[in-house]
């Protein structure tokens, strides 16, 4: 098998395990020669792989210290060059044009394992408690849920790119409020999805943004 061949495999491989969570955003990849027995590959491809993620903004090596996961996708790479000159009110229009059908439509075509996954998600936030990290993970994995409820992949796959965005509004919010535990919506937005009912849905949607438009503006 060629050499660029098996390089592309193993990127595909690394792609899948952090697309879908095995290494999340924030953490650090095994060391190189993890990689190499877990991949059963050799070491100047493993470093190739790793290298070409670097160079889609998924990977970032840090001096001294490893590399560490930056983005989801390569999508979600690009999402994050632009929004890191973007202020964290432009992504919160972006999460409101997004969200507000996003949460009517999960109402209208969710079904049990959806609810069941929204409930689970909404459980993990509601005991994350002041643990930042945890609280904004928890928060992101909920909204995923909404989203993935839709059941239309295009948006999935686009709001899946703008996660790395969406963290950062998240845990900005999350610093400046004063009472997150009275942050509204989110129990209302579980509520109308699981009753299928839209309009609460959006209204739910409605209030959770503009209370976090509202810290931001502080």
């Amino acid at each position: 098998m060629q050499s660029g061949r098996v390089c592309d495999e193993v990127m595909a491989q690394l792609e899948r395990l952090i697309a879908g969570g095995r290494w999340p955003v924030g953490t650090k990849i095994p060391p190189e020669p993890e990689l190499v027995a877990a991949l059963g590959v050799g070491r100047n491809t493993v470093r190739e792989a790793v290298r070409a993620l670097e160079h889609a903004g998924m990977l970032e090596p840090r001096r001294g210290d490893g590399t560490y996961v930056r983005a989801t996708s390569d999508l979600g790479a690009a999402f994050l060059r632009r929004v890191r000159r973007s202020t964290v009110l432009d992504v919160l229009d972006v999460r409101t044009s997004l969200e507000r059908d996003a949460a009517a439509a999960a109402a209208e075509r969710r079904t049990d394992a959806d609810v069941t996954a929204i409930r689970a998600a909404l459980a993990d936030r509601n005991g994350a408690g002041r643990d930042r990290a945890t609280f904004v993970a928890a928060d992101i994995a909920f909204h995923r849920a909404v989203i993935a409820a839709t059941g239309n992949p295009v948006l999935v796959d686009l709001y899946a790119g703008l996660t790395e965005a969406v963290q950062r509004s998240v845990a900005q919010v999350d610093e400046l409020d004063d009472d997150p535990d009275g942050f509204p919506g989110h129990e209302e937005l579980a509520d109308a999805i699981e009753a299928r009912d839209p309009v609460a849905a959006r209204a739910a949607a409605d209030s959770y943004l503009a209370a976090a438009r509202a810290v931001l503006n502080r």
